[in-house]
């Protein structure tokens, strides 16, 4: 059976993973749990998310397929944060017999809750129309998430990553999280590249260790189950009252859609969208670096770095108009939220100089307006400027914000291809 969770936690408190790694246990006294339970992040720009838009998924082979549904309804029930309007919660179940016939339905819709923006509607119908057992609570938003949780199951080709997720102490949630900062570094710089996201060396910060009042302590992301548990086991912090490790698609740019054309892009969707900069960078108030690119449909969009890509912001300021970008990032409130940035190709850079005297060497001096150059000490005239290209303080390649800045779905560069010689991480 495959079981579907969304949309238990609160901005105050709780989390899907959580209850996800306590069904992990519970349920295992009616069966047996067949595979690591699946972390899907779906679209980021979503409005109604409450904090990081997760789904979990668990698949449990078993006999008493019934106890099973009875207990986790009611577990999502009892711990869900009901009092929260943005909390609604929903459960779908796929029993065996039942893969074959929405695999493909369930996959797409997976693919969809990922990259676009669906409704609650659509999700009950599909329910109804695969004649899936299912529980919505409140309004049943959950059940988009359950339904993408389930697809990505029965569809398990997907990019994907791992997450080493350890859990606070009941008593101890909403309280300030007691972790040795130092030994994160340590860990982070035993086993990066092959985990990443821990630490932001850049700017001494721990990034995986989250501040809003929900059960998680800490978080460790990487290539595989055993490096994520081994970094896992190099951290000291306050005694965890569990742990679980989850199949991600975090780290994958799953929810980027490539398009032709500027004109295509929409809001709430993220992009791959390739143009020329036609308005030179420019920061305004709160830090935030915005630049515009057109492409030959003639369409333009901003482009923005905002404040907390920190040093990011630097290499944007760098771009001029004429250089060929491609740019990743979500396409809200009008602008394009920059996750990473391809510099394809650079516009030469010109500066204008006053021309030399051919005979002294000295730089000549305006003769007046609009009767060119003389200089001065020899009486030699020239009528224009002389043209000098400058060499750009930037390299053609791909960048990347800092962990601090990262969204979970974000692709880091250290998971690109080795090959590629025109990767710059962000360190």
């Amino acid at each position: 059976m495959f079981i579907g969770i969304d949309d238990t936690d609160s901005r105050e408190g709780m989390c899907t993973t959580y209850l996800g790694a306590l069904l992990m246990e519970e349920l295992q006294q009616y069966g047996s749990i067949l595979e690591l339970p699946i972390l899907v992040r779906l679209n980021p720009t979503i409005p109604y998310k409450t904090r990081g838009n997760a789904c979990v998924g668990i698949n449990i082979g078993t006999s008493c397929p019934d106890k099973v549904m009875e207990h986790v309804i009611s577990r999502v029930a009892a711990m869900s944060a009901m009092d929260c309007e943005m909390t609604n919660p929903g459960v779908v179940f796929v029993q065996d017999d039942e893969a074959g016939r929405v695999k493909d339905t369930l996959g797409t819709f997976f693919q969809r809750a990922v990259r676009t923006v669906l409704s609650i509607e659509e999700a009950k119908s599909i329910i109804a129309e695969t004649g899936l057992r299912a529980r919505g609570f409140k309004n049943g938003r959950g059940l988009i998430g359950a339904l993408a949780a389930c697809g990505a199951m029965l569809n398990p080709g997907w990019d994907h990553t791992f997450e080493y997720l350890a859990y606070r102490q009941r008593e101890k949630w909403g309280t300030p999280r007691n972790v040795d900062k130092e030994s994160f570094f340590i860990a982070d710089g035993v086993t990066y590249p092959v985990t990443w996201d821990t630490v932001d060396v850049s700017n001494r910060l721990v990034v995986c260790v989250p501040h809003s009042p929900d059960p998680v302590l800490y978080g460790i992301r990487g290539r595989d189950p055993d490096v994520v548990k081994r970094t896992a086991e190099m951290i000291i912090s306050e005694l965890p009252e569990r742990s679980c490790i989850y199949c991600t698609n975090q780290g994958t740019d799953m929810h980027l859609i490539p398009v032709g054309s500027i004109s295509e892009i929409k809001e709430m969707r993220s992009y791959i969208v390739s143009g020329s900069v036609s308005c030179d960078p420019f920061t305004i108030p709160g830090g935030h670096t915005i630049f515009s690119i057109s492409d030959s449909s003639g369409v333009s969009v901003e482009c923005a770095a905002f404040e907390p890509t920190k040093d990011f912001r630097s290499l944007v300021r760098k771009l001029i108009q004429g250089d060929v970008v491609k740019v990743y990032g979500s396409f809200m409130n009008k602008a394009l939220n920059i996750e990473k940035i391809e510099v394809v190709s650079l516009a030469p850079l010109v500066a204008s100089h006053n021309p030399e005297c051919p005979s002294c060497g000295k730089r000549m001096e305006s003769a007046g307006r609009g009767q060119g150059y003389r200089c001065r000490k020899c009486g030699t005239r020239s009528s224009s400027l002389v043209q000098v290209q400058q060499k750009r303080d930037i390299e053609p390649g791909m960048y990347e914000v800092p962990p601090c800045a990262r969204r979970h779905l974000a692709k880091p560069l250290v998971r690109m291809q080795p090959s590629r010689s025109n990767i710059f991480p962000s360190r």
